[in-house]
């Protein structure tokens, strides 16, 4: 129990220091424009554990050598904190010089992870290896950069509650060359990214409405839906969708994709759903748009005071759940 309480204590500890040195650093770098370019005096860089073990290692290595007066001990000693050192310096200079180009942020559903994509760019001679990039709490991703080039790169960041949701920081780190140091510099880059309701919800989708119109499409034989093009085979196609005819003739494996029959489209209205909560409302209107898009069909959303047309694809399917993002905000 005791040593518990004292584990906590230590962790509590570990927290606050690490948010007074967070506030440290924002302080004293403020926010960063694009371009940004790593400079000396922003890369902080400590040891490792592998570097305190091997700290401790040379040191017992010293006093083992001037106790016994052995030359060769001490003459490898120095030679093994020569390579520290200069190992420390290359770690160091990894990551001085480095440029930060472009950053863009992809919207998501809230509590999944979305994607932010970075444009780096090495301008120096010598490659920058073992470099990582991250977005806490997710996980770091891992690259290198060769003499001269720029690489895009793409980092999870975990989605909060609906809405604009601001991530402004980043941390850009590297081990290299040896994993006895670490490198870090933090980017404090006040990004806005859109976060759209968790899709949920065990309502069916509301009736088609309008007139169907006849056009030189194929109907299928349900009535329900008509052909509208021919797309790529994935795994995840049943083998019935697959268009056998022109595979036949030598063509690669396509599916056959079907749409409602023009004219027809579904309403999705916030006042359809009663006795929900609005989160749940809209969680449910985000799944009916998925699936509208999933299967083709034109929809339109309906909110108080506000509306979007009749449509579907990309495009519309964005601006719906923005507005569903942002509704009530």
């Amino acid at each position: 129990m005791e040593s518990s309480n004292q584990s906590r204590f230590l962790s509590r500890q570990r927290s606050a220091l690490a948010l007074r040195a967070e506030r440290w650093a924002r302080a004293r770098q403020g926010e960063d424009s694009l371009p940004v370019t790593l400079q000396a005096r922003r890369v902080y860089i400590l040891p490792t554990k592998a570097g305190i073990s091997a700290a401790v290692l040379l040191f017992v290595m010293l006093l083992a050598g001037m106790n016994y007066n052995n030359s060769l001990a001490l003459l490898l000693c120095f030679i093994l904190c020569g390579v520290t050192l200069v190992s420390m310096h290359e770690c160091h200079r990894t990551m001085s010089g480095l440029k930060l180009l472009r950053v863009e942020a992809e919207s998501t559903f809230a509590g999944h992870q979305g994607a932010l994509v970075l444009l780096l760019e090495n301008s120096d001679s010598r490659i920058r290896s073992a470099l990582s990039v991250r977005s806490a709490p997710c996980e770091a991703s891992e690259f290198q950069l060769l003499p001269g080039d720029s690489k895009t790169v793409r980092v999870a960041f975990q989605a909060a509650a609906r809405g604009i949701q601001r991530i402004d920081r980043l941390q850009l780190m590297t081990q290299a060359p040896l994993g006895l140091f670490r490198a870090w510099s933090w980017l404090y880059l006040p990004l806005d990214v859109v976060i759209y309701p968790a899709p949920n919800g065990s309502r069916v989708l509301p009736p088609r409405q309008g007139e169907p119109r006849r056009g030189r499409r194929r109907i299928r034989d349900n009535g329900d839906e008509e052909w509208a093009w021919l797309r790529a085979f994935q795994d995840s196609d049943p083998p019935r969708s697959v268009a056998w005819k022109a595979y036949a003739r030598g063509a690669p494996l396509m599916v056959s994709h079907y749409e409602s029959p023009a004219g027809l489209q579904r309403i999705l209205n916030l006042d359809q759903l009663h006795a929900q909560a609005l989160e749940q409302k809209l969680s449910q209107l985000s799944l009916w748009i998925l699936e509208c898009e999933r299967q083709g069909e034109q929809y339109a959303l309906q909110l108080p005071e506000r509306s979007q047309a009749a449509g579907h694809g990309n495009a519309h399917r964005r601006l719906c759940l923005e507005e569903l993002a942002l509704y009530g905000l």
